[in-house]
């Protein structure tokens, strides 16, 4: 799995080959690297979904590794926490209404939205450890 923030993509992929591009909404300070809580970005670097979320105030959630030893040690250094709880999630729930009209702006706290119904295929296409690698 491939996020590129700049354009605002997130590919399935098979090797070198795009299986799935879905166009997605990141944290609200969209630019740079998360470097600690609450700061609003979306991470950069590379980390794996660790879990599933059934439990999310989002329509399903899958959970990234954020930190990883990186993003920790620049925390350590900086005086900082980190942070976590990145997912790749659906839209609030009960807010399924605003559909793609939720691209039209940056809304997450650092995490990777997409509708509904693309995080429910996303659910069925992505398996628990596959790696995800997040570009600027």
């Amino acid at each position: 799995m491939l996020v590129l923030k700049a354009p605002r993509r997130l590919l399935l992929l098979n090797g070198q080959r795009v299986l799935r591009d879905y166009e997605v909404a990141l944290g609200t300070s969209p630019l740079g690297p998360k470097r600690h809580h609450r700061d609003g970005r979306t991470p950069e670097g590379r980390y794996v979904v660790d879990a599933r979320v059934v439990d999310s105030s989002f329509h399903r959630a899958l959970h990234i590794s954020y930190p990883n030893t990186s993003d920790v040690e620049f925390a350590r250094r900086a005086g900082v926490e980190p942070g976590g709880n990145v997912m790749i999630h659906g839209l609030p729930d009960g807010e399924r209404w605003v559909g793609e009209a939720h691209r039209k702006y940056d809304w997450t706290n650092g995490c990777i939205a997409v509708t509904d119904d693309e995080m429910n295929e996303i659910w069925e296409l992505v398996d628990d450890g596959t790696p995800i690698e997040i570009r600027p």
